[in-house]
């Protein structure tokens, strides 16, 4: 169809969309083919402002990877951005009146690869003024009125409002990045609900908030206040990290950007802890003040400086389909949307958008891409389903410290493991060319999915409290410096293919290692009454399975269990007749 009264224009590709995703996505577009025309469409007005703008200011390694490696933003980063140091996790402890005497789980010193703090507004101005400067038509305070996508060879219609002024966009493919919005998803039909229900509210507060401040305790400041660590690497300030206030269902953000403001939010399970009770800044207020005193308590100090207040109910959801041998494409929000925790959404953009980038370079070279459409597809869906399965139920186990400790080191191995690794490589394009690396995905996939299942069960039958306990991932389990720096290995496909098999096979062992020594413990404590979850353990194939593995492996590559004992020592792990 046409528009009347229009003037059509033409282009490759067109973008819906000029937020992280759009912008990310035209910048590679145009750094893998330069003679690609493409436009963006932005209904806001850049620049955008700083600080308060959106959420979504954590990366951690892949969108790092992606931002730094892939498109070449190194020098914005490091100098206009903060340096991460890490993901730091707090933990209940005696109504959380004294930060030093919660359960910490963090880094000690910087880690191999750097990660950084994003100043949303910040990033996506530099973003705009690069695609610019690319030669991308960036079409900024334009708004997608209406578009038609076509079926067969003939060109997607984009019809865009220009100040009162129509005018349509011939293009060959169109890729939604409209976030939320979902305009390609929603004309289509392609929502798809998600189990996992749970709602955010969060601000801006123009002022600094340093967790680091909130105790006087002179051992607590040692944990961190070093000039090197255990591995010769730099300390850091926790004020840096990306600081997780954590309770029964809920957990609370404080994040610090590069313009001086402090970024806070409120992410509960929908179940226990209704969204009412923190969608306005006064509740979510009054809710801190009831969970998170030190935390309500630096934030009104600074009340007259909050420059924001958002909120975003059951945020999580699913779609049919992101990719279509009719040339269109879904990226970013507009397709799926996790859960804030671990930042996935940013790395899931990265993921989303090479693959298009693939699509869209073999149809410019005059391939036949059903097939690789249908793969890629299927591809993305399944990463998107893995994530979820560390969200999925999982918000009722935050306030037991021993298993989330447990539970955030086993997915930061799944996280190095699998997808941290094959996206380093650039490996997910051709993954569908390596049958046994497909066959190690879904391998992962299954012990995920069951480690989850499994931290559930263990918090239901041990629930009992620690304090004043420091948990940092690379002293508990060394092994796993080894993971974050593999991910940047640089390996060819043939080392690759057998190093990720490697991982699998080590995950195998782990996984059994957690089963073994939580059964061990747990009969040490008769008092927790847990006999009967053990028998269905022992009874579980899948488990004997993991539990064999680790047996059979542990001699010859022996692991540590403090990082499922917090550090503390584990029963004895001599041999039985049920093992």
């Amino acid at each position: 169809m046409e528009w009347p009264n229009s003037t059509a224009e033409t282009a490759d590709v067109v973008v819906l969309g000029g937020g992280i995703a759009g912008l990310t996505l035209a910048l590679q577009l145009k750094q893998s083919m330069p003679e690609l025309a493409v436009t963006v469409i932005e209904r806001q007005s850049h620049p955008v402002p700083e600080a308060a703008h959106k959420v979504g200011e954590s990366s951690v390694e892949m969108q790092a990877h992606y931002l730094r490696d892939v498109l070449g933003l190194r020098d914005h980063l490091e100098t206009e951005q903060l340096r991460k140091f890490g993901l730091r996790i707090f933990f209940p402890s005696n109504g959380n009146h004294d930060i030093a005497r919660r359960v910490e789980f963090g880094q000690i010193e910087e880690a191999p690869l750097p990660t950084y703090q994003l100043d949303r507004g910040r990033l996506e101005n530099h973003l705009g003024a690069r695609i610019a400067a690319a030669g991308v038509r960036f079409l900024d305070n334009h708004r997608v009125s209406g578009f038609e996508v076509s079926d067969g060879d003939d060109p997607h219609l984009i019809k865009v409002n220009d100040n009162g002024e129509q005018r349509s966009i011939r293009a060959r493919w169109v890729v939604d990045a409209t976030g939320r919005a979902g305009l390609i998803k929603r004309k289509l039909g392609l929502a798809k609900p998600v189990s996992h229900h749970a709602n955010s509210s969060w601000f801006r507060v123009r002022h600094p908030i340093d967790i680091g401040s909130w105790s006087d305790d002179e051992e607590w400041h040692a944990r961190t206040d070093v000039e090197r660590g255990p591995y010769g690497r730099p300390g850091g300030a926790r004020r840096l990290s990306t600081n997780h206030l954590m309770g029964h269902g809920y957990w609370v953000w404080l994040i610090p950007l590069a313009s001086g403001s402090t970024s806070i939010g409120i992410v509960a399970d929908a179940d226990i802890h209704p969204h009412a009770g923190f969608n306005t800044l006064e509740r979510a207020l009054e809710w801190l003040d009831e969970r998170e005193p030190q935390c309500a308590a630096a934030i009104r100090r600074y009340q007259d400086d909050v420059q924001d207040f958002r909120v975003m109910r059951d945020y999580a959801y699913g779609c049919k389909q992101v990719y279509s041998n009719d040339r269109w494409c879904l990226t970013g929000e507009a397709g799926v949307s996790i859960d804030p925790l671990y930042s996935s959404g940013g790395d899931l953009m990265g993921i989303s958008n090479g693959l298009i980038t693939d699509l869209i370079e073999r149809d410019r070279a005059g391939e036949d891409i059903r097939e690789r459409v249908i793969a890629h597809n299927q591809l993305y869906l399944v990463l998107a389903d893995i994530w979820l399965v560390a969200y999925d139920q999982q918000y009722q186990i935050m306030g037991n410290p021993q298993v989330m400790v447990a539970k955030v080191i086993w997915d930061t191995i799944m996280y190095w493991s699998v997808p941290g690794l094959l996206f380093f490589h650039g490996k997910f394009p051709r993954l569908g060319d390596s049958p046994q690396s497909l066959a190690n995905l879904f391998r992962a996939w299954k012990i995920h999915t069951r480690v989850q299942q499994f931290a559930r069960e263990w918090a239901a039958v041990d629930d009992r409290p620690s304090e004043g306990v420091f948990a940092d991932p690379y002293t508990l389990l060394p092994f796993i410096v080894d993971l974050h720096e593999g991910m940047a290995a640089g390996l060819p496909d043939e080392r690759l293919d057998k190093q990720f098999a490697a991982n699998i096979a080590q995950m195998d062992q782990v996984a059994g290692q957690l089963v073994t020594v939580v059964i061990d413990q747990l009969r040490q404590a008769p008092e927790l009454a847990a006999e009967p979850q053990i028998d269905a353990w022992l009874a579980d194939p899948f488990l004997t399975e993991l539990r064999t593995a680790y047996q059979q492996k542990q001699e010859a590559n022996p692991v540590d269990p403090a990082w499922i004992t917090l550090g503390r020592p584990s029963p004895s792990m001599a041999s039985s007749e049920d093992r």
